[in-house]
């Protein structure tokens, strides 16, 4: 793997601004940085490189949030099968990285865009809470593993569940934890995480801590619904762009030699 100056460069911008994002509006990193990097990367080095910034991010905030013990005692259940469901999705991006997953995180993107027009109606959630636990952790991992945005899945659980605001962030940001420690350990284990790519994630920390510091001084001044409906739109064309880029891919890769 081999790293650009000009690589480095956009990718120290793109952790910055995403970090900015997570710390002024309460989530976003993964799900901005990761199809932003996927763009000039494949699937596993984008994971790669937000892996502990991300980590970083997810524990500040279940610290910011406050009742850590608390958090943990009520949802380590859902914590554990989406840990195991994030181990299964990064075998299969160590083993498959290809293509196909960038149309699902861009997929993914576009399911949580539109998912507030639609009407969930899972009474089961409710009725049976450990099937649901089961299903939604799983599945979240699985899909966090494969594409980084585990939260979207977790939050139609939350959702269903009535969770309340404090509980959703509580219970995606313990659950996203959990998979990245599970994630970390498997990349480092098969060679993927080396010791480049380490050094260039403490340094992002640097940019990650000072992301923090401006965005909670700015989540107190930008109006929320102006700067949500920003953050949709940017997401919406990075989801467009990469299933133009996809099937771009694709079609290049099954044309005829020349």
């Amino acid at each position: 793997m081999e790293f650009t100056t000009e690589f480095l460069i956009f990718t120290s911008i793109v952790i910055f601004l995403s970090a900015l994002v997570q710390a002024t509006i309460g989530f976003g990193f993964p799900m901005i940085a990761t199809p932003l990097l996927a763009m000039v990367t494949d699937m596993k080095t984008a994971v790669i490189y937000v892996a502990i910034p991300t980590l970083v991010l997810n524990l500040s905030v279940l610290i910011i949030e406050g009742n850590f013990l608390q958090t943990i005692k009520r949802f380590y259940l859902l914590a554990i099968i989406a840990m195991i469901g994030s181990a299964i999705g990064t075998q299969i991006l160590i083993y498959s990285n290809s293509e196909i997953f960038k149309f699902l995180l861009a997929i993914s993107i576009l399911f949580y865009l539109f998912s507030q027009k639609i009407s969930f109606e899972m009474p089961w959630v409710r009725s049976k809470p450990n099937l649901a636990t089961f299903i939604f952790g799983l599945s979240a991992g699985v899909i966090g593993g494969l594409t980084n945005v585990m939260a979207l899945v977790l939050i139609i659980y939350s959702l269903e569940s009535r969770h309340s605001k404090k509980e959703i962030i509580q219970s995606t940001n313990l659950c996203f934890m959990f998979g990245k420690i599970i994630q970390i350990a498997i990349f480092i284990a098969h060679g993927s995480f080396t010791q480049e790519i380490l050094e260039i994630s403490l340094y992002n920390l640097l940019i990650v801590g000072i992301c923090l510091m401006i965005g909670f001084n700015l989540r107190k001044k930008i109006a929320s619904d102006s700067y949500f409906k920003f953050i949709k739109a940017f997401l919406f064309l990075m989801a467009i762009a990469l299933i133009l880029q996809t099937f771009l891919n694709w079609r290049w890769d099954i044309s005829p030699s020349s």
